[in-house]
């Protein structure tokens, strides 16, 4: 069900009900009902393009033709703290060397509250729309950013022909956006599937995650990754409504990852981790696509790296290459020869050359604190920045890092802090917002732009 911005009520249909706690990468935005309130009623109880370039660059980091190297503009996607206000897209200056940096310059609400921001798309697409879940709610929010400093919510989506709950969003070389769905209907049963979306959020087509030979795996649609020239898309399964005590379908511990073919979206193969040491094939969380396009490999909430082999044929297969310290990993970015993990386990962010994919090195780490548990990164390709926010159960703060792109090192972004603070970062424990008095929030899903 697609409602556009501004006049978007409560979704009628009943969705899973929440007991209990929501677990620590969940956060604690997360409210006893899932739904979240997701209309514009102030009453309501609580509240890549066909090269596949970022939005300004092109993957070498060179700027396209009319737009700056380096971002100057971060944006954030927030969930208000106490559940009152609207959760909200709020939009930083990054300009480097400017005297604002790191200054809130505006904020949009989206009229719903407790949707628990969680994930958008991790690089901005040059149409400058932005897809993004409130992930408690089962809805996708899409944002106009064409103009910069004043962005508008366009749209939401409730559900997807059938499929609720959506999780992660890529862009397609036509511009539309495939969508990881954890489940189907009402009740969120398993398994979920993969949804291609146009722009402006209608559906395009979509297939289920369901394999006959994989009936005894929980097949729960968590991210993905396309590789366009071999007509395949990787994806990987984790239940966010477990962390979240949903009901509907079965709950669980996830390891599998599944191969499509990207023109029909058949399921290829879905391949079941084998099992390692520490449980590192346990709870696959992100993949990603190395610069020569035809290499994915694959992290594990649980810190294991995994190469996923013969994507080219019927029987793609998967190994264990690398495993992080700690026992809790997170989202990975790439830049060139180097992957960039999240460690929150370890309270740091760690750089590894994979240069030899099957052979991965460290080659750099930088510790945030013990009150910091880092989880969303992506990068400004034009600059090394990559932005940190946490998991949900630590500071509410958003960092950068910067990636040194000949050597792997990584350090603090010092400058980029709150006016006259001593401290790197910049702080959501604030009461004004740019919309108001809203208070403290908890930043999640960022994205650069131009």
């Amino acid at each position: 069900m697609l409602v556009l911005a501004g006049c978007a009520g409560n979704d009628p249909r009943e969705r899973s009900s929440a007991g209990g706690d929501a677990g620590a990468r969940a956060g604690d935005d997360a409210a006893a009902d899932p739904r979240g309130d997701v209309g514009t009623d102030e009453s309501s109880d609580r509240a890549s393009d066909a090269d596949g370039d970022v939005a300004g660059f092109d993957r070498d980091g060179d700027a396209d033709a009319g737009s700056s190297s380096r971002a100057t503009r971060l944006y954030v996607w927030a969930g208000d703290r106490d559940r009152r206000q609207s959760d909200f897209l709020a939009v930083l200056d990054v300009t480097q060397d400017g005297e604002e940096y790191g200054r809130v310059i505006a904020t949009t609400p989206v009229d719903a509250r407790a949707t628990m921001p969680h994930h958008t798309e991790h690089e901005l697409h040059p149409s400058r729309t932005l897809f993004a879940n409130g992930f408690v709610a089962g809805r996708t929010f899409v944002f106009d950013l064409s103009e910069p400093d004043a962005p508008r919510a366009t749209a939401s989506l409730a559900e997807a022909d059938g499929w609720t709950f959506p999780h992660s969003y890529v862009r397609l070389p036509s511009g539309n956006v495939l969508v990881t769905f954890q489940g189907r209907g009402p009740d969120n049963v398993d398994p979920g599937g993969l949804v291609e979306l146009a722009p402006d959020g209608s559906v395009v087509r979509s297939a289920s995650a369901a394999d006959p030979s994989a009936r005894g795996e929980l097949i729960r649609p968590y991210s993905l990754a396309i590789l366009p020239e071999l007509d395949r898309v990787v994806s990987t399964s984790y239940d966010m409504g477990e962390d979240m005590g949903f009901r509907g379908g079965r709950r669980g511990r996830t390891r599998v990852v599944q191969v499509w073919r990207l023109s029909d979206l058949s399921v290829i193969r879905t391949i079941v981790l084998p099992p390692s040491a520490g449980g590192r094939n346990e709870q696959p969380g992100e993949p990603r696509v190395l610069p020569d396009g035809r290499t994915v490999l694959v992290s594990t909430f649980t810190c294991g790296l995994w190469r996923i082999t013969g994507l080219e044929g019927e029987e793609p297969a998967a190994g264990l290459v690398h495993s992080f310290d700690g026992g809790g990993c997170a989202l990975p970015v790439v830049q060139g020869r180097f992957w960039v993990q999240s460690v929150p386990s370890a309270h740091a962010v760690v750089a590894l050359d994979v240069s030899d994919p099957s052979r991965p090195r460290e080659v750099s780490r930088i510790e945030l604190g013990g009150r910091s548990f880092p989880h969303w990164l992506a990068l400004d390709p034009g600059s090394g920045r990559i932005v940190v926010t946490d998991r949900g159960d630590g500071e509410r703060r958003v960092r950068m890092v910067r990636l040194d792109d000949q050597t792997g090192a990584l350090s603090v972004e010092e400058p980029f802090r709150d006016p006259g603070s001593d401290r790197p970062g910049v702080s959501f424990e604030r009461r004004e917002w740019p919309h108001g008095a809203a208070g403290a929030a908890t930043p999640h899903g960022a994205v650069f732009g131009p």
